[in-house]
């Protein structure tokens, strides 16, 4: 008599910034690209559990063409400052929360760039070059994202996001950088939608003047210190952040959000890997966190 065999886990993939797959990619050849996306986040996740890659039925929820952050044009913008004004406060938000110090950041008033990577770089001992491109990169799109409560951008951007998790049913949402903060909103939005897992990887969603006070629902409580909550239902939210990832800060999610059941703060990666989906995916924390969850 043979074994049955076992079902194989399913879980949507909530991606961070950097991930666009083109303005003008539509239709086809974006089932096509979207599918290359879920095969590659099977393959960090089951390399880092250790299984094969059966054991993992994952589906990508794409939402990067919802959000307007083409470049500005070639000549127009100054390449030490962000072209976008709320870009450029969120910016300004997050270099007063790793403590930059004023004299590198001229009083915080226009927050000078290539200055602010360079800080940056020598504290998290990263790559300076590759770091101030990406800060550009991100602080555009959270603030494509963030920029109004009923901006149509961010409506669309969560609808994508929770009508992946209401077709492909999973048992653990994995949300990274930015990519948690849509995944946060999408199920508090609809509350219909309870996966059993939230798991959070490199999540801004702390970053006060910048993530914080503008999700949606608003963090609540009396005085100077509001928190945020778990998203409804029996959801169990766990964090994973990397000391040395800039973009995870603050750290330790539960001191400002409700319900989290475990914050892990833990080594991933260093330098050119420094807030990359792939090595939270394949790290012992995350495959700790999700072998649980498996039937093999």
């Amino acid at each position: 008599m043979t074994s049955p065999v076992a079902a194989p886990l399913r879980v949507v993939a909530v991606h961070g910034v950097g991930n666009s797959l083109g303005s003008d990619v539509s239709g086809t050849r974006l089932e096509e690209l979207r599918t290359l996306k879920a095969g590659a986040w099977t393959r960090h996740l089951t390399s880092g559990l250790g299984i094969d890659s059966n054991h993992i039925d994952l589906d990508f929820a794409y939402y990067a063409d919802k959000l307007a952050t083409g470049p500005a044009a070639q000549g127009t913008e100054n390449p030490d400052l962000l072209d976008d004004p709320l870009a450029q406060e969120m910016l300004t938000a997050w270099a007063r929360e790793l403590g930059v110090p004023e004299e590198v950041s001229q009083g915080h008033a226009t927050l000078p760039l290539r200055a602010l990577a360079s800080w940056v770089a020598r504290k998290f001992d990263l790559a300076e070059g590759p770091l101030r491109v990406f800060i550009r990169l991100l602080f555009r799109e959270v603030a494509a994202y963030l920029r109004a409560e009923d901006a149509p951008e961010r409506i669309a951007a969560r609808d994508e996001v929770a009508l992946r998790i209401a077709r492909h049913a999973p048992r653990i949402v994995i949300a990274h950088s930015l990519g948690s903060v849509v995944a946060y909103e999408a199920l508090h939005a609809h509350p219909d939608l309870q996966p059993e897992l939230f798991l959070t990887l490199g999540s801004p969603l702390a970053l006060p003047r910048a993530v914080f006070e503008r999700l949606i629902p608003a963090p609540q409580g009396a005085g100077p210190a509001p928190r945020g909550t778990c998203p409804p239902g029996a959801t169990r939210w766990v964090n994973i952040a990397d000391p040395g990832d800039p973009v995870a800060i603050p750290p330790q999610l539960g001191r400002f959000f409700d319900g989290i059941a475990l914050d892990h703060t833990t080594v991933i990666n260093h330098l050119f890997g420094f807030h990359h989906a792939d090595n939270y995916l394949r790290s012992a924390t995350t495959a700790a966190t999700i072998a649980p969850y498996l039937e093999v």
